[in-house]
């Protein structure tokens, strides 16, 4: 099987799978029954068509004319929901937009929308219990490597200010304010005095 037919086949069912699985995003599907919007992705130099009707199909080729014709970056896609960006969008060169620009927000408020429930899914296969226990354990590595990260920042941090002295440290820096504004303060009582003195002569 060809590279492309594959990927716009998985890209397609699992769309369709979650599409099903909200009765909100059934109806937004069916508001956009008959329309044919044409994709191409700069990031990755590929064409992907949505045609519209009980559900989403996916092409990498389509002969006729689509509804609305959108080149971007996978990036710009969530930003076409506001439309006052779009022109500035198309000015700033992130995106090419030809047809129905509302058919085109649409299409944007359904993709950004749809957000797959992992632990949901793997429930039908595996049960609840082991679903939960799966995805915990997925999650917490990920916390215990952003923690490990903050406490090496910190680190670093107490390194370069107390051993390497490259920076000061806070109570150094609130210090040298502190000292500043004496300085600050001394200069503006003897500039005040010569003033008086300057006056008197």
């Amino acid at each position: 099987m060809p590279f492309e037919p594959l990927v716009t086949g998985v890209i397609e069912t699992a769309l369709n799978r979650l599409i099903q699985d909200d009765v909100q995003f059934v109806q937004q599907v069916a508001r956009l029954k008959g329309k044919v919007i044409h994709i191409h992705l700069q990031d990755l130099d590929r064409n992907l068509i949505f045609v519209f009707s009980h559900q989403v199909d996916i092409l990498s080729q389509y002969e006729g004319q689509p509804d609305c014709y959108l080149s971007l970056k996978l990036s710009t896609l969530p930003k076409l929901k506001d439309q006052s960006r779009i022109t500035q969008l198309i000015k700033q060169d992130q995106l090419v937009l030809e047809g129905d620009i509302q058919l085109a927000q649409k299409f944007s408020q359904l993709i950004t929308d749809i957000k797959p429930d992992i632990e949901e899914w793997m429930s039908r296969i595996t049960g609840d219990v082991i679903a939960h226990t799966v995805i915990q354990g997925i999650k917490q590595p990920a916390q215990w490597l952003r923690n490990e990260a903050q406490l090496q920042q910190q680190r670093l941090a107490t390194v370069i200010t107390e051993e390497w002295k490259l920076a000061p440290n806070g109570l150094e820096v609130a210090c040298f304010c502190d000292q500043v504004d004496d300085v600050t303060s001394c200069v503006a009582r003897l500039e005040q005095k010569m003033n008086q003195w300057i006056e008197k002569t």
